[in-house]
């Protein structure tokens, strides 16, 4: 077997989904290892369906745990699938503990390493997925980068630059091919929501870990709901803090299960604007032309304040959080980048280039 991709939380699926379709169009022998570290239906099944995936060929069934646990339990397992399926590479995604593990575990088996999404930087140690990244890419012998800063970082790392492709990002291959998918009216209706609301997504650890950061949170929240609703798809990790925080206590907070990918890109898409501290939504957001706010004080995508819709807001700035909302909500830039701006190679052509560089010999079968 050529290629297995390994797969395991919710923004690997979407990554994934073009690579595979580009890669099976030149008749590529691969298969897709699903490594359960997303195990709820609404953070995984419902993803292969809504991006047209092909089942899982294994699910580790891992689940969750510390990082220690949850990363041992996810070698001990891609151990065992990688001496049985003996792939000649393992393409990995993003920057979650399936990602290091997987990469960690080829290495030490002497099979090739292919890193969707390299070069990515926060320069802050303190993310589990800032170390992740670091020791990816160092372990890649092919890192596979969405844009220039991150090619930059690369070469300053030392990695050899016949080892760098700048690809751009596959991400955005999946936004464009369903835009007409994402319809936030029929959303709206199904789930009783307002015409005009500001959507929200948080679980980062430092957002959610720390009971006083999420008091400080669900006050930036309420204030934002005083001047207009929020909708806000808990996710699993951060559930019982905000509970306990009483995020729902609010009558113009909207709280809803976690959403699929159609629904949730349909939710951000009739945003006014988003609060958030996912990367990928920074990305989405930019392509869909919402303005974003991230509760973060860096980024590992700088190329979607540069060339997008996004502006960091520091846990110091939260107070100023209300008002940041609804000056975007009003239609005012949030940063200084110009009006539709797109970063290079984000042109939903990812899936193709990643291909032509892992199996360049084989061409299209179906172009």
């Amino acid at each position: 077997m050529a290629f297995l991709h390994i797969v395991g939380a919710r923004p690997n699926f979407v990554k994934a989904a073009p690579v595979v379709a580009a890669l099976d169009r030149r008749g590529a022998a691969q298969q897709v290892l699903h490594t359960g570290q997303h195990y709820d239906e609404r953070m995984s099944a419902v993803f292969f369906r809504d991006l047209g995936l092909p089942r899982p060929d294994a699910d580790l069934g891992v689940g969750s745990g510390s990082h220690a646990q949850q990363t041992a339990a996810l070698m001990t397992g891609l151990e065992r699938e990688f001496t049985e399926r003996s792939p000649e590479t393992v393409i990995v995604y993003g920057d979650v503990n399936s990602t290091v593990a997987a990469a960690l575990t080829a290495a030490k088996l002497g099979i090739a390493v292919a890193h969707v999404e390299a070069g990515l930087r926060s320069f802050d140690r303190t993310m589990p997925e800032e170390v992740n990244r670091v020791v990816t890419d160092r372990l890649s012998d092919v890192c596979l980068a969405t844009s220039a800063d991150a090619v930059a970082h690369l070469a300053d790392e030392g990695i050899a630059a016949d080892r760098i492709h700048l690809v751009g990002n596959p991400m955005i291959d999946t936004l464009t091919a369903n835009l007409d998918r994402f319809d936030a009216e029929a959303l709206r209706a199904r789930h009783g929501l307002p015409a005009s609301y500001v959507a929200a997504t948080l679980h980062r650890p430092a957002n959610v870990d720390d009971p006083e950061a999420v008091a400080a949170l669900v006050a930036a929240v309420h204030g934002v709901a005083d001047r207009i609703d929020v909708v806000m798809p808990v996710h699993p990790r951060g559930r019982a803090a905000f509970d306990a925080a009483g995020l729902g206590g609010h009558p113009r907070v909207h709280l809803l299960e976690p959403l699929g990918y159609i629904d949730f890109v349909a939710l951000v898409r009739g945003a006014a604007a988003v609060v958030t501290d996912s990367g990928g939504v920074q990305e989405e957001t930019t392509i869909l032309g919402v303005p974003c706010l991230t509760l973060r004080p860096n980024t590992e995508r700088p190329v979607t304040i540069t060339h997008g819709t996004n502006r960091l807001v520091s846990r110091e700035e939260l107070a100023e959080l209300p008002a940041l909302v609804a000056k975007a909500a009003s239609g005012e830039p949030v940063n200084g980048a110009p009006a539709g701006a797109v970063p290079p190679l984000w042109d939903g052509a990812a899936g193709e280039r990643i291909a032509d560089v892992l199996s360049p010999a084989q061409g299209r079968k179906n172009p």
